[in-house]
């Protein structure tokens, strides 16, 4: 079984799926585009996973995460980045050649179901899901955002 990390978050992944971290120095152009923190490849999809730890007591000051950004339009609009940037770079390496799904998981217990579903619609407001005329394939099937509950 893969054992992906962030922080003290341990998600385990299936032995039938290709899962790698790909935030940091692991696609060599953090210099210019964002990422999402890892990338799962299944035979069907693609799914691309942001985690986001604002309760981390090592983490006080987290960008993304704090209590000021963690249900605002700015939090939104990083997510939208590292979405796009990453979704970019993987189909200029031939890759993306399945439908992609963006999962978002906010380790946060302050985000209750209607929290989260807010954040998911202000999320897909922000990110082309489906496939839009004159497009021939999707550039994002679904987006979902999680706390650890849920």
């Amino acid at each position: 079984m893969n054992v992906l990390s962030e922080g003290d978050i341990r998600l385990h992944m299936p032995t039938d799926v290709e899962a790698r971290r790909f935030d940091g120095r692991h696609h060599g152009l953090s210099h210019c585009m964002k990422a999402v923190d890892f990338i799962v490849e299944s035979a069907e999809c693609y799914l691309f996973i942001e985690i986001k730890d604002p309760d981390h007591p090592a983490k006080p000051s987290f960008s993304m995460g704090s209590t000021k950004t963690l249900g605002s339009s700015t939090m939104d609009e990083r997510l939208k980045y590292k979405y796009r940037d990453s979704f970019l770079y993987e189909w200029a390496s031939g890759r993306a050649d399945k439908p992609v799904d963006y999962l978002v998981l906010i380790a946060s217990e302050r985000l209750d179901r209607a929290q989260l579903l807010a954040r998911r619609d202000a999320l897909l407001r922000k990110l082309p899901v489906g496939i839009p005329a004159p497009l021939k394939r999707s550039i994002v099937r679904a987006c979902g955002v999680f706390n650890i509950a849920s």
